[in-house]
């Protein structure tokens, strides 16, 4: 069957989907206004709208299709599958063979004794079984009052209520009845906006050392477990200062404090390394993990948890699932990805090749008058808008009014770039080629530079008094 490209006009998709579709993190009545972008098929990292533009897809979906769009190997093993098992659920002393060969690939790949899956449909789902277990392991473990897991402001580990309240996103717990109890937040180890007049070095010891000053003051009898991105992804691309991580180690290790790495955005090639564990690394008790896991053909996640840590779960009945937990198609198709990513060795592609070539692009766009900093790891990376590159200051304006500038000047030159406040973050597919890089660079400073223009005309190019 050939991709279906006759469709209605562009305005009645926009006015049935503002009628009955609500969307994520949007504000649907100015959504509806405006109507919303009409994507209709994709290659490589290649969207095409209901306009017939073709996009720069910068972002590779939400930081997940590693592999590129329009992988005919994918779309087979999953109608294979449907045709032999469709659909069956782990519960009830039963499994099947997709998960059984998914659980063991994960297991050979992650780093250090994480040999045990838990899946999930969803990163947000599976950070919400990690509150759980840890909390089980530790009830097992005879010490049922350490109940409290310590994360970061700014984090993202989801938008359920468990993982949202894991997440620091202070607009997310504003709604809804966020965080729940038992989670703990400390600062984030972003030295450009939060480290004043320190050293990058200083400031990355200062904020891990706010893990042990946290755990002191709430109790080590009372804590459970620590959470963070490898590099904090959704928050704006925070590649934390080299003595950060070394440090959190120390004082996990020292406390008995289990670590969980949430690896939904660094896992599977993203940092140059199949986890961003082993690009900053750490040793995790747990690695939350979906996104890159199938390139995000088929919606599915997973915790990878250490030898020790199941083998006490195992001891109980964990109480704790979901319908789609290993379904059978994702599975297949989470297996298949990863094979292409092993076999094409576009791992090694990021890590010697693609990743340096977009480093050296990407760092010289530190040169732009709008630019104060470029940060990269692998195919992740940032920029962060100022008025003033020396004092590292913000913008009077209300924060995000530059970025949300620059992401509208970015989509009106066909790139998908997006913007957390005033930081502008790109995510590419893993595939990406040296050209193709280019010309998302070329078109990068285009944006640029008609953001510059913009807020020169209206006056915003001033930071605060």
């Amino acid at each position: 069957m050939s991709a279906i490209t006759n469709h209605m006009p562009t305005s009645e998709l926009q006015a049935l989907d503002a009628a009955h579709h609500m969307h994520p993190f949007t504000q649907g009545s100015g959504l509806a206004a405006k109507g919303a972008r009409v994507i209709t098929r994709a290659k490589g990292v290649w969207l095409t709208d209901s306009e017939g533009n073709e996009i720069l897809d910068g972002m590779a979906g939400l930081w997940c299709v590693n592999i590129g769009y329009g992988r005919d190997e994918l779309a087979e093993v999953a109608a294979r599958q449907m045709k032999e098992l469709p659909y069956y659920n782990t519960f009830f002393q039963t499994t099947h063979v997709p998960a059984i060969a998914l659980a063991q690939k994960i297991a050979e790949l992650a780093p250090g004794d994480l040999n045990n899956v838990f899946f999930a449909g969803s990163g947000s789902e599976a950070n919400d079984t990690n509150i759980r277990m840890v909390r089980t392991y530790w009830e097992e473990k005879g010490k049922p009052e350490k109940t409290v897991i310590i994360s970061r402001w700014n984090a993202y580990h989801g938008s359920s209520m468990g993982s949202g309240s894991l997440g620091g996103m202070v607009g997310m717990h504003a709604q809804g009845g966020m965080p729940i109890p038992g989670i703990h937040h400390i600062g984030q180890p972003n030295w450009w906006a939060e480290g004043g007049d320190m050293s990058p070095e200083d400031f990355g010891l200062m904020r891990a050392q706010e893990l042990e000053a946290a755990i002191k003051e709430l109790g080590e009898n009372k804590v459970a477990a620590f959470i963070a991105e490898p590099i904090q992804g959704a928050g704006g691309v925070i590649v934390p200062p080299a003595t950060y991580w070394p440090e959190i180690q120390r004082i996990c290790d020292k406390y008995e404090i289990l670590l969980i790495a949430d690896e939904v955005i660094c896992g599977f090639g993203r940092t140059g390394n199949w986890f961003g564990s082993q690009t900053v690394d750490i040793r995790p008790d747990i690695m939350t993990i979906a996104k890159g896991l199938s390139s995000g053909y088929q919606p599915i996640g997973g915790s990878v948890v250490s030898d020790e840590v199941a083998s006490v779960i195992a001891g109980t009945e964990f109480n704790h699932g979901y319908t789609y937990s290993g379904h059978p198609v994702a599975s297949a198709v989470a297996l298949e990805n990863l094979r292409i990513l092993e076999e094409e060795k576009i791992v090694d592609q990021v890590r010697d090749v693609t990743g340096p070539y977009l480093k050296g692009k990407w760092e010289a766009l530190a040169d732009h008058p709008l630019v104060g900093e470029a940060k990269i790891v692998g195919m992740m990376a940032s920029i962060a808008l100022t008025p003033d590159k020396a004092s590292r200051a913000p913008f009077a304006a209300d924060a995000g009014t530059a970025g949300f500038i620059c992401r509208e000047r970015c989509f009106a030159n066909n790139l998908v770039m997006r913007h957390v406040g005033d930081r502008m973050i790109i995510s590419p597919p893993l595939v990406i080629s040296e050209t193709e890089i280019d010309t998302l660079i070329e078109r990068a400073r285009t944006a640029l530079s008609e953001t510059l223009d913009s807020l020169e005309e209206k006056g915003l190019m001033v930071k605060p008094s």
